[in-house]
């Protein structure tokens, strides 16, 4: 059956109403001036959606009635943005008698554009600083096309249908004069109205209450449902523009939020304009002392050099704009008391104290716990249970501890102490030497690790099991399916199937077609074979995609290339370890303690017994044999008084460690060590546990020389050679570049050096080029390195 042609009167009908919604929607998001009450204006859309549902040709992508979309299957895509979404420098208030010593950091961004531009007091856009979530608008020829949120700045996350929710954001754009591409950016907020009345009803329902508007608006546009969306109580302020084509805009950018007013986008009240120093410090003081009465949080204010000509001068440094900043305003806080100090593990072990405090309102939330940061800052705040402190949120989002008010403190109140063991798995909390943070070591096991250890496993970096990402995870953890990275290998297509069946039901998402008993399974089945592939692997990708803290990609290649095997990674200690490339004793004893865990050691067991081979895997570097000897493991002993020359004369003294304990002390100073150095020798072989690791130190080196190949390897052709990679290329992507340079041998460094053999510069080379040039490093192209590679004989 043709579907119904409407007439003349239905499509002018039609028209007229989307003209009023949208009329509506602008007064009473833009010009914050409405003009008909809600009343009417669900009338007259119930009137549209009417018209549109019997006559299917008036219902246009632009209309009003579709700014309720589809819902999103499997997470969100991604978005480059054409024009990355950078982010800000910050200002804060320090100590000074002075406006400009106060804010001396406002004082010099404003002094450094004077003294680049040789202008005098120059004029800025100011605004306020929402707090919400960055997105950016694609309109196409006035039509809105695609919505992105702000993400690493580079990438984002497509959100587009939860953003036609908004009815803030114009679908259509108003007047005339637009380019044929506009990119807009600016803030989803939830306003304070709106974010209390959603949490009254929340509580009244039994529903959980968003924790603030900031995570309220954040939430709400990552929604796989954008009717969840729509229910939201969201708003909108366009504050920037990114990505123009064939069209023109403003010199400046004050006029530019002028136009986009004209457009339909809203502008928040309070942008404003103001001139040099002062005129930026009249503004932080104004918007501040109206802060609490604005109808949404702000966390500071934003200054932009006004015109855009200047902007351009000023340039970028790092991920920032030299010609904006962010002033913020001071953390609020309030007095509370310490009721408990718990160890909050994250997600790749770090352990974190944990203030339980008694419930308090800080700028409109109730706070309840704090942060502590790290054993350190307890011990220097001398933070104690009982205690009375000063508890403020740290740009007004992560609560934390600032002081103790001490003369409010409890007797017999005790100093706290870091916990020995996990409160999760039970495994060692250990501290590195130097080091601030403590951390569970049992990586593999520790459930409030595990997430995070199967991702980093599943990595493309790592065993590169191909369509686990990160929601497929989250499930696979919370209904008990994964509990390891071995567990992986025993899933099955119906265990995938019935992780996703379970998934679907507990978002209330389950596809009509699965109701209907269609179940697809292909992506399941992809999935078992992508894990199947992983199985085989090699000794570098394994060992990094264990998650040992410090153990990078290079790392792991230079374990795989010195030790060979999993089986010397495993049970090499850490006085051995050190005498590895680029491996000191932070790197060395994290490897150690690793596999000195129970818990990991039965899970690597579990991961070979799965099926996990190397290709990669042979006998140790040959090269060891100048690296390994007594010396060495006296050295790594590090005793007092027995320095490198009293070391190297036991080495060629004495053939082996069994020879040198049954030598005497008087020998040993025969051969030349000073009374000290043999003195504290002779108390470091008395302690029975040091001298039980020096002997296990001892045989473990005895194993690696035992297993070298009887004639050394020939030199690979770019051994002691360091090349960086910087820009993008059109043959080679980064990683087979690096991976072919370090198959003959050569190091990839992360930065320029003098030591810098060479840089391979690609298209929009950057900071590492410059570094080059002033270094005087020589430059190549990607010609220059496939030609290398090449005579080499190893294809691009």
């Amino acid at each position: 059956m043709s579907p119904a042609i409407a007439p003349v009167d239905a499509v002018a009908r039609a028209t007229e109403l989307r003209q009023r919604i949208e009329d509506a929607n602008y007064r009473y998001h833009v010009l914050d001036n409405p003009t008909i009450p809600d009343a009417d204006y669900d009338k007259l859309m119930r009137e549209l959606e009417a018209l549109e549902a019997q006559y299917a040709e008036l219902a246009t992508a632009d209309s009003p009635t579709r700014r309720v979309g589809a819902r999103a299957h499997g997470g969100f895509a991604e978005v480059t943005h054409a024009v990355p979404m950078l982010s800000l420098g910050n200002a804060f208030e320090t100590e000074g008698d002075s406006d400009r010593e106060k804010y001396r950091e406002v004082a010099d961004f404003e002094r450094r554009i004077e003294q680049t531009l040789g202008r005098r007091e120059p004029v800025f856009s100011v605004e306020p600083k929402l707090d919400g979530l960055a997105i950016s608008l694609r309109y196409e020829n006035g039509v809105f096309v695609q919505g992105a949120t702000r993400g690493d700045g580079a990438v984002g996350e497509d959100v587009t249908a939860n953003l036609r929710t908004v009815k803030a954001i114009p679908l259509r754009l108003r007047g005339e004069g637009w380019p044929r591409v506009l990119e807009v950016r600016g803030e989803v907020i939830m306003p304070r109205a709106g974010f209390e009345a959603f949490n009254e009803r929340a509580r009244a329902t039994g529903d959980k209450p968003l924790a603030n508007p900031r995570n309220g608006a954040a939430g709400s546009l990552r929604q796989l449902d954008p009717a969840i969306t729509a229910k939201r109580p969201l708003a909108f302020f366009a504050y920037a523009v990114g990505r123009v084509e064939e069209g023109e805009l403003p010199d400046t950018h004050s006029a530019t939020l002028q136009k986009l007013r004209e457009w339909g986008f809203p502008v928040s009240p309070e942008v404003s304009t103001a001139k040099g120093f002062e005129g930026l410090i009249a503004y932080f003081r104004k918007i501040g002392a109206k802060r609490d009465s604005l109808p949404y949080d702000i966390d500071g204010v934003v200054y932009k050099l006004d015109d855009y000509a200047g902007q351009q001068e000023m340039g970028f440094v790092s991920r920032a704009p030299r010609w904006a900043i962010a002033h913020k305003y001071p953390a609020q806080e309030q007095t509370t008391t310490v009721e408990a100090i718990e160890i909050q593990i994250g997600r790749t072990g770090a352990a974190t104290p944990v203030a339980r405090l008694t419930p308090v309102q800080v700028g409109g939330v109730t706070v309840t716990n704090a942060t502590l940061h790290n054993a350190d800052q307890v011990a220097r705040l001398d933070v104690r249970v009982g205690d009375t402190v000063i508890v403020r949120r740290a740009g007004d989002v992560i609560p934390e501890v600032a002081r103790v008010v001490e003369d409010q403190r409890p007797a017999h109140t005790v100093p706290w102490q870091m916990p020995a063991t996990c409160p999760v798995c039970n495994s060692e909390i250990i501290r590195e030497e130097g080091a601030a943070a403590y951390r569970c070591s049992g990586g593999l096991i520790c459930a409030a690790q595990r997430k995070e250890a199967i991702i980093h496993f599943a990595s493309r970096r790592a065993m590169d099991i191909d369509g686990l990402g990160d929601r497929f995870v989250d499930a696979l953890v919370e209904f008990d399916m994964v509990k390891t990275p071995a567990d992986l290998y025993g899933l099955t297509v119906e265990r995938f199937i019935d992780m996703k069946r379970r998934a679907d039901e507990r978002d209330g998402s389950t596809p009509e077609t699965v109701k209907q008993g269609k179940v697809a399974t292909k992506w399941a089945e992809n999935l078992v074979e992508s894990i199947e592939a992983s199985k085989n692997s090699t000794l570098p990708r394994f060992l990094f995609g264990l998650g040992i803290m410090h153990i990078g990609e290079s790392t792991a290649k230079t374990l795989a290339l010195w030790l060979g095997s999993l089986s010397y990674v495993r049970s090499t200690p850490a006085p051995v370890l050190r005498v590895l490339p680029d491996i000191g004793d932070e790197v060395a004893t994290s490897i150690a303690a690793f596999f000195a865990q129970e818990g990991n050691e039965k899970v690597v067991d579990a991961l070979l017994a799965a099926g996990i081979t190397f290709a990669d895997e042979g006998a140790p570097s040959p090269k060891l044999r100048d690296r390994l000897g007594l010396d060495v493991l006296l050295d790594s002993a590090k005793i007092s008084k027995l320095g490198p020359k009293s070391t190297a004369l036991l080495g060629k003294q004495y053939a082996s460690l069994e020879a040198l304990v049954t030598a005497s002390e008087h020998q040993w100073i025969v051969a030349g060590v000073p009374q000290a150095a043999a003195s504290n020798l002779t108390a470091y072989l008395a302690n029975e546990r040091q001298a039980a690791e020096l002997a296990r130190s001892d045989w473990a080196m005895r194993a690696l020389l035992d297993a070298l190949p009887a004639k050394s390897a020939a030199a690979l052709p770019l051994e002691g050679h360091t090349y960086v990679i910087t820009g993008t290329m059109d043959t080679l992507k980064r990683d087979d570049a690096t991976e072919r340079l370090e198959s003959l041998g050569a190091k990839v460094a992360g930065s320029v050096s003098k030591k810098t053999t060479g840089v391979f510069a690609g298209e929009a080379a950057g900071s590492k080029l410059d570094k080059a040039n002033e270094l005087g490093v020589p430059v190549h192209t990607e010609a220059d390195l496939i030609a290398l590679l090449a005579q080499h004989g190893v294809a691009p």
